[in-house]
């Protein structure tokens, strides 16, 4: 930018911290004195995401509700293991609303920011319902596990009302970690053929649900077809955690058999699954 030109900009910063013309006059002229420069290309410098030119020319009044609006969030945080139940689920409740409903807003405008919202409310989610279990002496694991389904099943909303294929995903993964769990609890003695017949059939129940809803929605398609390919090795991977029950060769041999057999099937018809991830 030339000296004259950097001049104009200066006089016209100055007007606008002087209140000599209205912010949007000043942001008018701005844009046409600098559309022309070389620096108009370069992006203005932020700070945390908000631009300094904001920073500099914000209202007090903005700078008290988000001191109090910290001051808040810090009181309730320290303060948290002292409130009644109701109460840490109330002040829980309004976090998780607030980022869900700001990342609902932002889902559009920027994405990044809204999957970073979406991401703090459900890792929160899982966080802070394991703690007040905990906190209020509930340590079976049923309940645990319980919440977690819950948990999961919001996870797989968010993905679809947000059309996120990772929230989607996660909460199903997480779902089939929980079955898994409760085939380990709930057989006592499981051999190899129970196993594979826990989860194979799974798979392909997967892989054809996301075969017949392939054409109405691709995100979901591409969910199911990846939770086909993870169920699929799930009794091996259950498998390797009592490699000495079941043998170490036993399951290796099951993995590369099913590695080579999914690898053949996926070959065979790269031309129609591609269009689910495509």
């Amino acid at each position: 930018m030339d000296e004259k030109r950097k001049t104009i900009v200066r006089e016209i910063e100055h007007w606008r911290r002087s209140k000599l013309l209205p912010e949007q006059y000043c942001d008018f002229l701005l844009r046409i004195y600098m559309e022309d420069s070389p620096a108009a290309s370069t992006s203005e410098s932020r700070i945390l995401g908000v631009a300094s030119s904001a920073i500099k020319n914000s209202n007090w009044k903005i700078w008290i509700v988000i001191i109090a609006v910290i001051g808040f969030i810090s009181f309730a945080a320290l303060h948290f293991t002292a409130f009644e139940l109701p109460m840490q689920i109330g002040i829980a409740s309004a976090f998780l609303f607030a980022c869900y409903a700001i990342g609902s807003v932002l889902n559009q405008k920027d994405p990044v920011k809204a999957q970073i919202l979406f991401g703090m409310a459900s890792l929160f989610l899982l966080f802070i319902g394991i703690f007040l279990l905990r906190q209020h002496g509930i340590h079976a694991a049923v309940p645990a596990v319980g919440y977690v389904v819950c948990c999961s099943l919001v996870w797989m909303l968010t993905g679809l009302l947000a059309r996120r294929i990772l929230f989607q995903l996660s909460g199903w993964v997480v779902l089939v970690f929980c079955y898994g769990w409760l085939l380990h609890n709930r057989l006592a003695d499981i051999n190899w053929v129970m196993l594979e017949l826990s989860w194979v059939p799974l798979s392909l129940l997967f892989g054809w649900l996301g075969w017949m809803i392939l054409d109405k929605s691709k995100r979901t398609g591409t969910v199911f077809l990846m939770l086909c390919c993870i169920v699929w090795f799930m009794p091996e991977l259950y498998a390797m955690l009592y490699a000495e029950e079941y043998g170490a060769q036993t399951v290796q041999l099951a993995f590369l058999g099913k590695l080579i057999v999914e690898a053949g099937i996926l070959f065979s018809s790269r031309k129609k699954w591609t269009e689910w991830v495509a």
